[in-house]
């Protein structure tokens, strides 16, 4: 409630005191009103811009909020959805009707979703306070990726409440409306599920394209590859360049400045799966560089990984803020207003600053892993497969547990890890094979058909702690001796 305008007599509470807490309550009532109104200094011609355009100038607060702060706007919001009004009078089918009260407070009483039937974009007659949400968030978000993501020729985004391979699907089947006649992805090999079912999904036909081995185990991309692949292929039969940044050493980014310039040059769309690649700034540099010397079309992030809140949700980006629309219309049905609520939340509770102290961090803390794996393998005859353009995740060999007679239960590792308390860590051994969709990987999990020697991926991502990391080493030693010993205990 804004006490501001009411006459409260001095008989209830003196003046001098009531104007203390009035004062601060201006002072939480300025933020909201920066939140909603900040614009950017500009003529006034260009200050008179559509009120879509005007949202996308919201700027993420520089230092978090309280929980308090945040959770009176977001019931303000709610209270602009009609489910909430005093007055209401549901007659239609789906009014945001929530019978469980532990539910309702869970979402804050949000409960018509974003967007309507075919468009995530379009508002909702029953639920400004949900559109403006939702809104706001995306706003919030491109700001986040402009600045803390280092990606200042962003020219928009929006959240999906769907997970990135869906999302990533989603972007195939916009693009599949601008070229009806092509059916082929050149898709740069990356042993990872969603990845792949992304192109299978959306009914499309994956060309792989392997990696490069260069200097042993380090896999880069094969841009002669992907060129001969286009040759052959014909331009207008290949529907997208789809590439990744971030992923699982000893796989390294794709040289996505690379591809841009062979999707510049072909004239065919170029899709990137940015999966974590927002917490990485030289991973942002080179789409910065590939968008100024080639084409990106869209690049796809996932809302957990980057912005450390539950699974659920994706962030489509582009350097074209129009082709973003044709991405909106193809999803089916109304969407969840969770993701959003949560994203929301999170940005507001951290700030610019806050995340930019979590990059830091992790930057810090990747140099740190890899120091101290470093010195494990050394001490250990292994070595740490020299993936330089991987600056998250970085594998260790276990040839020495291979000759040790423990080849058979090499993978037995990863379990033992993982009953310690360890997850996220992966044994990845020779001779994995899998069928997905009718195409079979051989040497699944390697990102390669030959893989030769064992070895453990482990990664420094956003959240991993100095702690987490000593602790690590500490039962990674642990279950080394019993394996070297021949001693396993799961």
């Amino acid at each position: 409630m804004n006490f501001d305008g009411i006459n409260i007599p001095g008989k209830l509470v003196p003046n001098n005191y009531l104007q203390l807490g009035l004062s601060a309550q201006r002072a939480k009532q300025r933020s909201f009103k920066e939140l909603l109104e900040k614009v950017n200094k500009k003529s006034e011609t260009e200050q008179l811009e559509t009120y879509r355009n005007n949202l996308f100038q919201r700027k993420l607060p520089l230092n978090g909020w309280l929980d308090e702060q945040i959770e009176e706007l977001v019931h303000q919001l709610a209270s602009l959805d009609s489910n909430n009004f005093p007055h209401k009078l549901g007659l239609g089918e789906r009014e945001a009707r929530i019978v469980c009260r532990l539910v309702a407070r869970r979402h804050y009483n949000f409960g018509h979703g974003i967007g309507r039937s075919g468009d995530l974009l379009e508002a909702q007659p029953k639920a400004a306070g949900s559109t403006l949400l939702a809104r706001l968030t995306d706003a919030l978000i491109l700001d986040f990726i402009k600045t803390v993501g280092q990606l200042p020729s962003c020219a928009g985004c929006f959240l999906v409440p769907i997970c990135t391979g869906m999302t990533l699907s989603l972007c195939l089947q916009s693009l599949r409306k601008l070229r009806p006649r092509a059916r082929y992805v050149l898709w740069s090999r990356i042993d990872q599920k969603s990845c792949f079912k992304a192109i299978t999904t959306a009914g499309l036909e994956p060309v792989i394209i392997p990696c490069q081995a260069v200097q042993g185990e380090s896999l880069h991309t094969d841009i002669e590859s992907f060129r001969k692949r286009i040759e052959a292929l014909g331009a207008e039969s290949i529907l997208c360049l789809y590439t990744t940044t971030s992923c699982f050493a000893p796989r390294n980014s794709d040289n996505i400045v690379e591809v841009a310039k062979l999707s510049k040059e072909w004239q065919i769309p170029h899709l990137v799966n940015n999966a974590y690649g927002l917490q990485a700034p030289d991973i942002s540099r080179q789409l910065e560089r590939a968008h100024r010397v080639g084409r990106i079309d869209y690049f796809v992030q996932s809302s957990d990984k980057n912005l450390l809140v539950p699974v659920g949700g994706a962030i489509v980006a582009s350097f074209q803020e129009n082709a973003l629309q044709d991405v909106a219309s193809s999803y089916a049905g109304r969407a969840s207003g969770s993701q959003a609520l949560d994203v929301f939340m999170t940005l507001l509770s951290l700030g610019s600053s806050g995340f930019q102290s979590l990059i830091k961090q992790r930057s810090y803390n990747f140099i740190y892993l890899k120091e101290k794996l470093q010195k494990f393998a050394e001490s250990r005859g292994e070595s740490v497969i020299d993936s330089r353009d991987n600056s998250i995740s970085l594998a260790i060999t276990l040839g020495t547990l291979e000759n040790a007679g423990q080849n058979s239960d090499i993978t037995r590792l990863g379990a033992m890890l993982h009953m310690r308390g360890v997850s996220g860590a992966r044994v990845v051994r020779p001779g994995q094979n899998k069928t997905i969709d009718g195409h079979e990987f051989q040497g699944f999990g390697s990102h390669r058909n030959d893989l030769k020697v064992s070895y453990l991926t482990v990664a420094a991502a956003l959240g991993t702690t100095i702690e987490e990391i000593d602790k690590f080493f500490c039962v990674l030693d642990k279950c080394w001796q019993q394996l070297s010993h021949n001693k396993i205990k799961i």
